[in-house]
């Protein structure tokens, strides 16, 4: 088995040839948050992946070996809650209230511009078509925000952020997941 401690963020700095040399591994979210796991790459070699604890892995990353070899990883497709505005009367900020109440339940978002990702929920899915968005099960790679000030999702699914310096507060939240009414977008204003 192969040992690997070393990332390079979306492999910078290496020459376009040396990542195309690279093998390959695909990874879906659930792999890519850990720091420890185990994979096997495009050429059937098995890996050990023993990155410092938080770190997760993103599409694009580049992986170094023990032997000095390259592993380029690829987000994997998987089922998520592909998220959009209603094509009838929906607006931006429909998607940024979204953002807002998923994010009060610390729920792993993907932002785009024009759409969200979130991983499938029936009570969330419903609560986002209660806002008047549109909600769709699809199968498409996941890259959720890594949080502000530099945080991480640890492996037990709890954010960890720093500030600088020491302080005490509370991280109390709602878990109210309330909805009004099905899916679809087809509903009186």
């Amino acid at each position: 088995m192969l040992s690997i401690q070393k990332l390079i963020p979306q492999g910078k700095g290496l020459a376009r040839v040396l990542l195309q040399r690279a093998t390959t591994i695909e990874l879906d979210w659930d792999v890519r948050q850990k720091s420890r796991f185990a994979a096997t790459d495009s050429q059937g070699r098995e890996l050990a992946i023993f990155l410092p604890r938080g770190q997760a892995v993103r599409g694009g990353d580049v992986l170094i070996a023990e032997d000095g070899s390259m592993v380029r990883v690829i987000a994997a497709p998987q089922k998520v809650l592909y998220i959009t505005t209603c094509a009838e009367h929906g607006s931006a900020f429909d998607l940024m209230r979204a953002a807002y109440h998923l994010g009060n339940r610390h729920v792993p978002i993907e932002l785009q511009p024009d759409h969200l990702k979130i991983e499938p929920d029936h009570v969330l899915a419903d609560m986002l078509r209660s806002m008047h968005l549109t909600v769709v099960a699809v199968d498409m790679a996941f890259e959720p925000e890594g949080g502000a000030y530099g945080g991480h999702v640890t492996n037990d699914g709890h954010s960890h952020h720093a500030h600088g310096k020491a302080h005490d507060h509370d991280h109390a939240h709602n878990h109210d997941h309330g909805h009004v009414h099905g899916p679809g977008c087809n509903h009186a204003h």
